[in-house]
């Protein structure tokens, strides 16, 4: 009789642990172990605890294979949360590992590999690959494609976050903070809103110094102080919620006539507006994708957008600032430019508009479009095609916890019919449908990779530009991670070509993912090692840092509504001498709007209680050792970029720290 000395972690969040029966199996090369009761003196499987039993085999097992866990209910349901599973053969030596990571539910079997990643040609045990298999199968009647919408990417097929899986739901905790969040949002809000009620309205822009209560951050309050000044407003263009929209500017678009002489006073002295084209110092914001979409309609009343393209100047002193605001993409006389030498109020109004157009795009499509279904598209090919032993499944599933039910929350809660997009943003209801397939159309693989972006729009040589030197740094780091990983499993090009499960999810990726997507430049299939390194980088720091560069400062930009306003109920000026301060305050969102706003920022926006940092990985999936010195390498890289970031913005007014690693998540939990 052999005997192996078998432990059982059970998870750490709340409601891990099980009363239920739990059996164990070892199935090894030569037979299979005793089906074993796992049950010593006191209480089993509590939450966070680990148990040690022994488990005896008639004889010797050989190399264990699988460990067969059963879960079968006592009196009441109740689910199971497993870590992992470790084996020690008899009379000592090295413990195998058996991650597992997943929910048991109901009367079920699992079956559990060791967790040496293998590609698919790395197993030659028919019980291992017909593992594989039966494991893919599960899986993809499990996790369906479905189109929320045409002309977006393909989503998870679930109606709303209840219908999901147990394994890629919130935990317990991450689901009571992220309901008990947003409620106490809304209550604070509401009460400012009833106590104003009874006092004055929006009467002048001070009143809106009103809803600043508990919800404030420093940089909001920067914000409130300077959110008029040109060169702030250019600041937020390089580091605000959206940075990605601007662009170089080598010659004037057609459909925006701005001459020399009206800008020459922006200029600095002794040079021209074509002089500084030719420079490289002339930017442009055009927000051509704002054009035509439907505009919301609120508790009545009409709701407006405005499609602006907006002319930035890098001033050698000044820094960046607006020189020219045309607020349509047709020019005539009911489409002014708005000039900094115009009375100040129509210039104010007109860089309103622009920052209000902002709000859309950064929310719906630099947020939303490029970041959560873009990973969703990953998570849901990586959980149809690759098996949690495959090397890939374990290196991305640290970078997909959550998203799947952030997002059905996402189109449930926010951008649903009576959702809360329908209630305060001018896109709201068919609008951002449209907004976002607009944006689809013109979606490419390239813009998602930093430097190609950069590059694209000839941004590589803005002073400030912090978004993008860190992005760039943040770049490299993960790059340099991801290929050492990579090159650990596939030491050749052929490889790759030759893994089919690989192949079969880049196909998923393409062809049910992102399909009828003109432009995206994705081949369905990997040629080489480069390819391969580059779609993971692009999975992992777009699920990261591009995410964090969008979502974690939107409270920020947009808890001083004036200054990134989601809705306007008045149309854009048509004539600049006309412009009033009741006509701004009769455009900006009312209370109501803005007390909405300022809360859906904050929830969405606040550092998660349960946050885990990029590179930091609670579950260990890669269990060894060239692994474990490849993740520490990555860990050591970050610990450096942080430090180099927190020198950087030692003494700066306004510090940009959004894409400090450590505020950073893993993946898009929000």
């Amino acid at each position: 009789m052999e005997e192996y000395n078998v432990t059982v972690a059970t998870g750490t969040s709340e409601y891990s642990g099980t009363n239920n029966y739990i059996y164990i199996t070892l199935v090894g090369e030569k037979g299979d172990s005793e089906r074993t009761t796992l049950d010593n003196p006191g209480l089993d499987f509590c939450r966070g605890a680990v148990d040690e039993y022994k488990v005896r085999s008639p004889g010797p097992l050989g190399r264990v294979l699988l460990v067969r866990l059963e879960k079968q209910r006592y009196w009441v349901e109740d689910n199971w949360f497993c870590l992992y599973v470790t084996v020690a053969p008899p009379g000592g030596g090295t413990a195998l590992t058996f991650p597992c990571y997943r929910w048991l539910i109901g009367d079920v079997k699992v079956e559990l590999r060791e967790g040496t990643a293998m590609r698919l040609s790395d197993d030659t045990s028919p019980q291992l690959l017909a593992h594989r298999k039966a494991e893919l199968q599960e899986r993809q009647a499990v996790y369906r494609w479905v189109a929320w919408a045409p002309g977006i990417p393909k989503c998870i097929d679930a109606k709303t976050e209840a219908d999901l899986h147990q394994d890629v739901r919130f935990d317990n905790e991450k689901r009571s903070d992220f309901e008990s969040s947003l409620h106490y949002a809304l209550l604070e809000l509401s009460l400012k809103k009833l106590a104003i009620r009874f006092g004055k309205s929006w009467d002048n822009l001070e009143d809106f110094k009103r809803c600043f209560w508990k919800l404030r951050s420093p940089i909001s309050e920067y914000c409130m102080e300077h959110w008029k000044e040109d060169s702030f407003f250019g600041y937020q263009c390089l580091n605000g919620s959206n940075p990605r929209m601007i662009q170089r500017c080598k010659k004037l678009p057609g459909n925006f006539p701005v001459s020399g002489d009206m800008v020459q006073g922006s200029l600095a002295p002794r040079t021209t507006l074509e002089k500084e084209l030719k420079a490289g110092n002339i930017y442009l914001v055009d927000y051509a994708i704002m054009d035509g979409v439907p505009t919301n309609v609120i508790r009545g009343k009409p709701q407006y957008i405005a499609a602006p393209l907006c002319l930035l100047y890098e001033h050698p002193d000044q820094g960046l600032i607006p020189i020219a605001i045309q607020l349509g993409q047709t020019p005539g006389l009911d489409t002014p430019i708005f000039l900094p030498k115009n009375p100040p109020l129509a210039w104010l109004l007109a860089k309103i508009w622009v920052r209000h157009s902002e709000f859309q795009v950064f929310q719906l499509l630099s947020h939303l479009l490029r970041t959560h279904l873009v990973v969703e598209v990953f998570c849901v090919s990586t959980l149809r095609q690759l098996p949690a032993v495959h090397p890939v499944y374990k290196l991305l599933a640290p970078h997909l916890r959550y998203t799947l039910e952030i997002n059905c929350r996402g189109r449930t809660q926010l951008l649903s019919p009576d959702g809360i997009f329908k209630r305060v943003v001018s896109t709201g209801g068919e609008g951002l449908l449209i907004l976002a397939q607009n944006e689809y159309k013109v979606l490419t693989y390239r813009s998602l990779q930093p430097y190609q972006d950069f590059q694209q729009r000839g941004a590589t040589k803005l002073r400030n530009y912090f978004y993008r030197e860190y992005s760039l740094i943040l770049w490299d780091a993960i790059h340099s991670f991801v290929s050492g990983m990579v090159s650990l499993y596939y030491h050749y090009d052929s490889d790759v070509v030759e893994d089919t499960e690989l192949q079969a999810w880049i196909k998923d990726i393409a062809e049910e993912g992102f399909v009828d997507v003109p432009r995206f430049g994705l081949a369905r299939e990997l040629h080489n090692k480069t390819e391969l390194i580059t779609l993971l980088s692009v999975a992992i720091f777009t699920s990261s840092a591009q995410h964090a560069a969008t979502n974690n400062g939107q409270f920020d930009w947009c808890a001083w509504v004036p200054n990134t306003p989601c809705t306007m109920r008045h149309p854009p000026p048509t004539d600049k001498d006309a412009v009033t301060m009741e006509m701004i305050m009769d455009t900006l969102p009312d209370v109501s709007q803005t007390c909405l706003e300022m809360a859906i920022t904050w929830h969405l926006g606040r550092p998660q209680p349960d946050a885990i940092p990029l590179g930091q990985y609670r579950e260990q999936y890669f269990t060894e050792s060239q692994a474990q010195e490849v993740i520490d390498k990555f860990r050591q890289e970050l610990k450096g970029i942080e430090e180099h970031i927190l020198t950087q913005n030692e003494g700066l007014e306004l510090p940009y720290l959004f894409l400090l690693p450590s505020r950073i998540e893993n993946s898009i939990t929000i």
